[in-house]
């Protein structure tokens, strides 16, 4: 058996990086930017009022008080988008709407709540000093200055603010094309009744989910039977528009191992990986592309996707950080654990008031998937661990 560090090394390398596109602000949440974005101009771009009001010279309304008001006439009015703003006389006001450039002249904006809302003249009742609610130019973002580095991964603010400096497009790490294959002449689709000996498939379901949140693009070809000759001939021809192929199921080491029999000779290595569920596991490539297959059971597919998929598709995708989040905690029951491989035991962990706690959910077994749908994290427990006991500080994967 090779080591849970040792796969993932392989599964890594085997998905490799992904290229850089160029693709348009709408088409790029919650990809990676693999480039520094600079701003072509400063943000706000003007002076430019925060409220709707008036534009003063703050000198002419430093007497203004509610029982002695100050009256100015109201000489232009400027909404916002106004480009041809005449300049702001002494003795005079502008009326102005939040986000209208402030006329040269003016130093201050006076609320509209302050005022009678006149047009033709104001009757100011407050004063203002030198500066009120006026938004300067390049206060938020300077010309030039970097406004998202490489390596973060956007979200709307981030593309807003994309937008907001003047960029239309960015460089981004390519979402891949990921083609999940099912295996396994027993699986059916709901909701068509079972026979004896068929069940329900649900692999592809999980994998198509978890890739479909990373932002893959996802075809999915369910249940191939466990015949190599239909394995390739369903799988082979759809190569050519893959990124990069997921299977589940047919990578033991019984008969009718139908990945493993198919993709043996072909580039693809399989073996035994030390870790409970989801021991029996196999990359390389296929015609070129990356392949990673993995175990048949429904908990070893999904806990495999956690360990080995997830993190190597997160980092090609330019992620600085591709784990998932872990955590200390103590446990509520003791667990035992085989010697020699890694066990992730499905769990409920709370962060509570003192110290974290963490309650395992169901037993061990790699059919037990309701156990894993009630969990929201993974227990981890090392190869030379046989027995975590109650009340022990055990490590948590968080889901």
């Amino acid at each position: 058996m090779i080591s849970v560090e040792e796969h993932s090394a392989r599964v890594r390398d085997v998905v490799g990086t992904r290229p850089v596109v160029r693709r348009a602000l709408t088409d790029c949440a919650g990809l990676v930017l693999a480039e520094d974005v600079t701003a072509g101009v400063p943000l706000p771009p003007f002076d430019n009022s925060a409220m709707d009001g008036y534009a003063v010279r703050s000198a002419d309304v430093a007497n203004a008080r509610k029982d002695a008001p100050v009256e100015l006439p109201v000489a232009a009015d400027i909404p916002a988008g106004r480009t041809d703003v005449p300049e702001l006389a002494p003795g005079t006001a502008h009326r102005i709407m939040t986000g209208a450039p402030v006329p040269r002249g003016a130093d201050s904006v006076v609320m509209v709540e302050h005022t009678d809302g006149g047009t033709r003249s104001v009757s100011i009742s407050t004063a203002v000093p030198e500066g009120a609610h006026v938004r300067r130019a390049g206060e938020d973002v300077g010309r030039g200055d970097v406004v998202l580095r490489a390596g973060t991964v956007l979200g709307p603010a981030q593309l807003g603010l994309a937008s907001a400096v003047g960029v239309d497009r960015l460089p981004v790490f390519a979402p891949p094309r990921v083609l999940v294959v099912s295996t396994g002449t027993e699986l059916v689709h709901p909701p068509r009744p079972l026979r004896p000996g068929q069940i329900y498939e649900s692999n592809s379901v999980m994998l198509e989910a978890g890739l479909a949140a990373l932002g893959c693009h996802v075809e999915t070809v369910r249940s191939v039977a466990d015949d190599v000759a239909e394995f390739r001939a369903v799988v082979e021809p759809k190569l050519a528009e893959a990124d990069l192929v997921v299977t589940s199921g047919g990578v033991s080491a019984g008969a009718y191992e139908v990945v493993k029999d198919a993709l043996t000779d072909v580039g693809v290595t399989f073996g035994k990986v030390a870790m409970q569920p989801g021991g029996p596991q196999g990359c390389g490539r296929w015609h070129g592309v990356p392949v990673v297959t993995l175990p048949g059971n429904p908990v070893s597919v999904l806990v495999s996707f956690e360990v080995f998929v997830r993190p190597a598709l997160l980092a090609a995708l330019g992620h600085a950080n591709p784990e998932r989040p872990r955590a200390r905690a103590r446990l509520t029951e003791t667990l035992p654990s085989p010697k020699g491989k890694r066990q992730f035991r499905r769990g409920r962990y709370s962060p509570g008031e003192d110290r974290a706690v963490v309650a395992p959910v169901g037993g061990p077994g790699s059919h037990l998937l309701a156990s894993l749908a009630r969990a929201n994290c993974l227990v981890v427990l090392d190869e030379e661990t046989t027995e975590a006991p109650k009340d022990s500080t055990v490590d948590v994967l968080l889901l």
